[in-house]
C-alpha cells in the first residue's frame, strides 16, 4: 500500500507572503526568505511521510507541487519515500497518481482557492484566475487535483494549510478528511502561525490517521462536468479561446467540458498555457 503527497508551499507554516514562496531566479538570486520557507515546507513533508510509514504504508510518492515543482530538498526526506519534482508534468500537481498501488491522497502545505476571504495567498493555480466552476461549484486547487485522482479511485484523506483551506476541501471532499490547520489566515498576507515543531507533530500524528480512512472517504470524480473559469482581464479569455474545445461565455470568462478528472487537467493545462504565453502568434 502506498501514499501519495501532492506538496504545495503557500500553507506552510509561518508563510504569509509571496517573497517567501518564489524560487530563485535564473541567476540565482531571488527573494531572501525563500530557503527558509522550502526547509519548513520539507519538514512538513517530511512529518506526513513519517506518519504513513508508521501507519503501515509500505512507500510514499511525493509531488512536488508548487512553482518550478523543484522546492522540496530531497536529502531532508526521510527514506522510504520516492520524490518527483520537475515542472514539466503531464499530470501537473498530481503527477505519479497512476501508481495502481496507492490508496489514499494527502495534500500538504495547501491554500485557498481564489478570492477566499482571509485565504493566505489564496490563488487557484495562477494569480489571473478569479474563481473556477465545476458543474457550478466553486473550487480551487484541491477540487481540480482531487478530480484527478477520483478518476484512479483515489480519495483524499488529509489537507494542511490554513484554515480556509481546510475548511474548504473538507467542505467539498467531505468532513471525515482529516484536516491539520497551522496556520489562522488574519488576511491575505497575515496569519497567525503555531510553533513550527508543533505544527509538524500535527502533521505526522494526522498522518498517521489519514491513512486508514480510504474506506470512509469517496473519491471526488467528475463526469461529462462544466468547467467555467474567470479571470481578472478580458485579454486572458482571448488568449485562452486559442486552446482546443474553450467556449466564450463571457467578457472575461470562458468555459469547456471536461470528460472526466484527467481530461479536465490537460485541457486545464492547455488552456493556462495560452493564458500565460506573452505573445499569441
Amino acid at each position: 500500500m502506498k501514499v501519495y503527497i501532492s506538496a504545495d508551499m503557500e500553507g506552510t507554516v509561518g508563510v504569509v507572503d509571496w517573497v517567501q514562496v518564489i524560487p530563485p531566479w535564473l541567476d540565482g538570486t531571488g527573494p531572501a526568505e525563500y530557503e527558509r520557507a522550502r526547509l519548513r515546507m520539507t519538514r512538513e513533508v517530511s512529518a506526513a511521510v513519517r506518519g504513513a510509514l508508521s501507519a503501515g504504508a509500505d512507500e510514499v510518492i511525493v509531488n512536488d507541487s508548487h512553482d518550478g515543482m523543484k522546492n522540496i530538498l530531497i536529502d531532508e526526506l526521510p527514506r522510504g519515500c520516492r520524490l518527483i519534482s520537475g515542472h514539466q508534468k503531464d499530470l501537473s500537481m498530481m503527477q505519479g497518481i497512476d501508481d495502481p498501488d496507492i490508496s489514499v491522497v494527502f495534500f500538504t502545505g495547501y491554500h485557498g482557492k481564489a478570492g477566499s476571504t482571509k485565504g493566505v495567498l489564496a490563488h487557484t493555480y495562477i494569480g489571473a484566475v478569479s474563481d473556477v466552476l465545476v458543474d457550478g461549484v466553486s473550487v480551487g486547487e484541491y477540487g481540480l487535483n482531487a478530480a484527478v485522482a477520483g478518476d484512479f479511485g483515489i480519495p483524499v484523506t488529509l489537507v494542511t494549510g490554513d484554515d480556509v483551506a481546510v475548511e474548504q476541501v473538507r467542505s467539498l471532499l467531505g468532513q471525515d478528511v482529516v484536516g491539520v490547520q497551522v496556520k489562522t489566515g488574519l488576511a491575505v498576507s497575515t496569519a497567525d502561525s503555531v510553533h513550527p515543531e508543533l505544527a509538524y507533530e500535527m502533521i505526522e500524528a494526522a498522518a498517521r490517521d489519514a491513512v486508514g480512512m480510504a474506506d470512509r472517504i469517496q473519491p471526488y470524480r467528475v463526469n461529462n462536468a462544466r468547467v467555467e473559469v474567470t479571470f481578472n482581464h478580458q485579454t486572458l479569455a482571448d488568449l485562452a479561446c486559442l486552446a482546443p474545445d474553450i467556449e466564450r461565455t463571457g467578457e472575461r470568462s470562458v468555459a469547456f467540458i471536461a470528460e472526466n478528472g484527467v481530461a479536465l487537467m490537460m485541457t486545464w493545462r492547455s488552456m493556462l498555457n495560452r493564458v500565460l504565453s506573452k505573445f499569441a502568434i
